[in-house]
């Protein structure tokens, strides 16, 4: 199985290791606590579904070498990561152990069962009281003996640790329930005369304990090929990844593996071709499909200048582009990864399961003890028998499969699903936070707004400065910006003939504006709180000012060495979503509050034009993060939605944040959901999948609880002195079996 290494940003250390030998919520909770005791470790996150544990630590206390082999004292199999494979070298490793795994099963499973109807037509004569200790019952031993030690052997070997261990699973709950059965069984062929001295029949239960092994492994077979289903989105995102791409090579054109694309290659791509990697358009025009990326089935027009996405199709026209971001850092290899982290993270939910889960295994051993004591006492002349039977079903229908899948599946489900809608949640604690939200905060350029504003009026305070003069200043300060405003700037410099320069030196102050030096003249531009900075009266431009901002443009300010030059009006056009999502956000009984670093007027113009009445506008970054946690402090859940550098310290500081996939990298770096799509609704998409997520969550643990609160007593014999029913070993078997794959089927429904 692969794996994968990687350092925070932070001091902490993060590694993700595979696991083997995880059967069950006991199993999970053991490998769990043995990783929480280690010193050194923050955080630890084992799920069973993916079968690793991902462990944040401080590596100055320990090393991932050591958390390797805590898991491996725990019982379980461990190995170091491979830090060489990408994320499509792990998701194919994981492909294949996965179909091994099932393959194998599945071949146990048929063999095992096949033996077991044999098994059973043999016994019926034994059953009539013929045969006891004869050469049927010898031949029932030894094909008993080659069920148990190939197709179950690895019940035995892992309930033996298990036991070593003093940490008892699902294993050791079959292996002592068939074992017992065997054991009893192979002394009546071996030593009938015990049981006649006694007046008691040789009966034995060796077509029991096939069946129940062959019922179990039929139980594993559907669980493995429903984990696989899963994980579809995940496999069908690796998939996109192109085996080979065509280079340009002086005069001709060459065919390489995609491994071998470098950074600054030409790329060329024809029509129905999928696009080989990351880069940017130089010549030629299309229209790409990114719906697997983004969820958008529309083809997107791209021309030069424009990214291209590697894995997407391109649908219509040639182009060459300039390969860019390649092979880990790719857009298609970042989803893949954080992805499997999400798929391999842990819901606050699971908590409850686990801690059941710590004392449940004992306490069912516990509870056959007694129901054997019981039945030996009042059971009359087949005391024994029933004895036996109701202690292993106790046992075999007490398995803890479906509380340890209760979660994780419907996890790995949603953040598969999400994928698929273009909607990238970063955790089982992201998702289950989403659908507690109560309060969406909305940034307004680029997430309210279209993000791609235009320059509709350049006015100069007087004579001193014309407007070309402006815009071409304006442009050079905002060439090397990444702010949707700056792009708007250079956009229409450059519209208009205008030769953009570079500036000399550039400062940033994010929320406020933008000061550089070009051509020798000193440019500020930005708000009027930045003018402010700058010492630079802007009352001269008051009027304008209010004007710009009652009909909902955007004022940007610009100071020319040291005094005031004008004003440039930029109009950001609402998103045709975004009336639809205010509205569909209030309908699911949420609260929506447009934060922005803009001018209120301006700011009041747009959220009138959306329908939201709750307006904190001409706030800094730090105002952002002081309004998001007075929000919280109120009482409300709050969901952060923004797409810039602006907005990624109060998308940290929200309790979920929410960043539009139009944006920078920073900003989608700090949210716990990426939306991979510039569309608002994605948000509802985010929160109604969250919600039924949270649900199945639900449904999942209560039936998988309330299973093993009616089965157990079923089992141990309650029904018996009021209605004569006692459950069989192998119909225990079937129930236990029913239980995962229904679990892990409640969760597939997420998909639709």
């Amino acid at each position: 199985m692969a794996a994968t290494l990687e350092k925070p940003a932070t001091a902490a250390a993060r590694v993700t290791i595979p696991v083997g030998g995880m059967t069950c919520a006991a199993c999970q909770a053991s490998v769990q606590r043995a990783l929480s005791k280690e010193p050194g470790v923050l955080d630890a996150s084992v799920n069973l579904m993916t079968e690793s544990a991902a462990v944040t630590f401080d590596p100055a206390v320990t090393t991932s070498a050591a958390l390797v082999g805590a898991i491996q004292r725990s019982g379980y199999e461990a190995a170091l990561p491979s830090p060489s494979r990408d994320a499509f070298a792990e998701q194919e490793a994981r492909e294949r152990d996965q179909a091994r795994e099932y393959e194998a099963l599945r071949r146990k499973a048929i063999v095992s069962g096949i033996i077991g109807v044999a098994a059973m037509l043999v016994s019926m004569p034994m059953m009539r009281g013929a045969g006891h200790g004869g050469a049927l019952s010898w031949a029932l031993l030894a094909v008993t003996i080659f069920v148990m030690a190939w197709a179950g052997r690895h019940f035995y070997v892992r309930g033996w640790k298990g036991i070593r261990r003093r940490s008892p699973d699902m294993n050791t709950l079959i292996a002592i329930g068939t074992g017992a059965a065997f054991l009893y069984s192979a002394t009546a062929t071996v030593a009938p005369g015990l049981f006649l001295r006694h007046g008691l029949m040789p009966d034995v239960y060796y077509e029991a304990v096939i069946i129940i092994i062959a019922l179990i492994l039929a139980g594993n077979t559907l669980e493995a090929r429903a984990k696989r289903n899963t994980t579809s989105a995940l496999r069908a995102l690796a998939s996109l990844q192109p085996t080979t791409a065509r280079l340009e090579r002086g005069a001709s054109d060459v065919d390489v593996p995609v491994d071998q694309v470098r950074r600054g290659d030409i790329v060329l791509v024809r029509p129905g071709e999928r696009i080989p990697v990351d880069g940017e358009i130089i010549t030629g025009e299309s229209a790409i499909d990114e719906s697997m990326i983004t969820g958008e089935w529309m083809p997107v027009s791209k021309r030069a200048g424009d990214r291209v996405t590697g894995g997407t199709i391109n649908r219509s026209g040639a182009f060459r582009y300039r390969a860019t971001t390649l092979g880990a850092d790719s857009v298609l290899a970042r989803i893949v990864r954080v992805m499997r982290e999400a798929q391999a993270s842990r819901a606050p939910v699971q908590a409850l399961a686990d801690r059941i889960s710590a004392i449940f295994v004992p306490t069912v051993l516990a509870i056959s003890a007694v129901t054997f004591a019981i039945w030996m006492l009042v059971g009359g002349e087949a005391s024994l028998a029933h004895a036996l039977a109701a202690s292993v079903s106790v046992l075999i229908i007490a398995c803890p499969c479906a509380m340890g899948l209760a979660v994780p599946t419907a996890v790995m489900v949603a953040t598969g699903r999400g994928a698929q809608m273009g909607v990238l949640i970063k955790g089982g604690e992201a998702l289950q936070r989403a659908g507690e939200v109560t309060l969406v905060a909305l940034d307004k350029t680029g997430t309210v707004t279209e993000g791609r504003p235009t320059v509709t009026d350049i006015i100069p305070v007087s004579g001193d400065h014309d407007a070309a003069e402006m815009l071409r200043l304006a442009a050079a300060v905002e060439s090397v910006s990444e702010h949707p405003l700056a792009e708007a700037i250079v956009r229409h410099a450059t519209e208009r003939g205008i030769v953009v320069e570079r500036p000399d030196a550039f400062d940033a102050r994010p929320g406020r504006g933008v000061r550089a030096t070009t051509g020798g003249r000193s440019v500020g531009i930005g708000n009027e709180a930045f003018m402010r900075e700058l010492r630079i009266d802007v009352a001269p431009l008051g009027a304008e000012l209010a004007r710009v901002a009652e009909a909902g443009k955007t004022p940007v300010l610009m100071a020319i060495d040291g005094t005031l030059a004008g004003l440039m009006a930029i109009a950001d056009p609402l998103r045709p979503s975004a009336v639809e999502t205010v509205r569909a956000l209030r309908r699911r009984g949420l609260e929506v509050v447009l934060i922005t670093g803009d001018h209120e007027r301006t700011a009041r113009a747009i959220a009138r034009e959306a329908g939201i009445d709750r307006v904190v506008a001409g706030v800094s970054p730090e105002g952002k993060v002081t309004e998001v946690e007075r929000l919280r402090a109120s009482g409300h859940v709050v969901a952060m939605v923004g797409d810039g550098i602006n907005d990624a310290p109060a998308l940290a500081s929200a309790d979920v944040g929410i960043a539009i996939g139009t944006g920078t990298d920073i900003a989608l770096e700090a949210a716990d959901v990426a939306l991979m799509r510039g569309d608002p609704r994605a948000v509802v998409d985010a929160i109604d999948l969250s919600r039924r997520t949270m649900r199945t969550m639900r449904q999942n643990l209560f039936w998988a609880f309330v299973y093993n609160v009616i089965g157990i007593p079923i089992a141990a014999g309650v029904l018996y002195p009021a209605f004569g029913l006692l459950l069989n070993p192998i119909v225990a078997s079937a129930a236990m079996a029913f239980s995962s794959v229904s679990v892990v089927t409640n969760s597939l429904r997420l998909r639709a």
